[in-house]
């Protein structure tokens, strides 16, 4: 017996996930943030045409970002994108550990 939904990605045959060195690139920050107390939650959603790794300030709210991998969009813009809550692109690329940079908050001399 299949499932309405999911038939679509079973005749596709693949979802769209990370790699090791994707997710431990993502992990290296998520770690260093969740130690500073900014970061507390992530959730992994696979789809048959992107992968989404959503990261969460406190479990009950909106993704505070969504780390994007598309792979139909790598020649265009790149695969990678990091959406903030808003829903506006804080950065598109094909490089994923130049994005997660941009999420990195550095201080700043006044």
């Amino acid at each position: 017996m299949r499932l309405p939904g999911a038939a679509s990605s079973a005749q596709s045959g693949h979802l769209v996930g990370f790699d090791r060195r994707e997710l431990q690139a993502i992990f290296q920050i998520y770690g260093r943030m969740v130690a500073v107390g900014v970061w507390r939650d992530y959730a992994m959603d696979f789809l048959p045409t992107r992968a989404v790794f959503s990261i969460f300030r406190h479990h009950g709210e909106a993704a505070y970002y969504r780390i994007v991998k598309e792979p139909r969009a790598a020649r265009k813009q790149g695969a990678y994108s990091i959406i903030m809550q808003t829903g506006l692109i804080l950065k598109r690329g094909p490089e994923l550990p130049r994005l997660l940079a941009a999420l990195e908050k550095r201080p700043r001399l006044v």
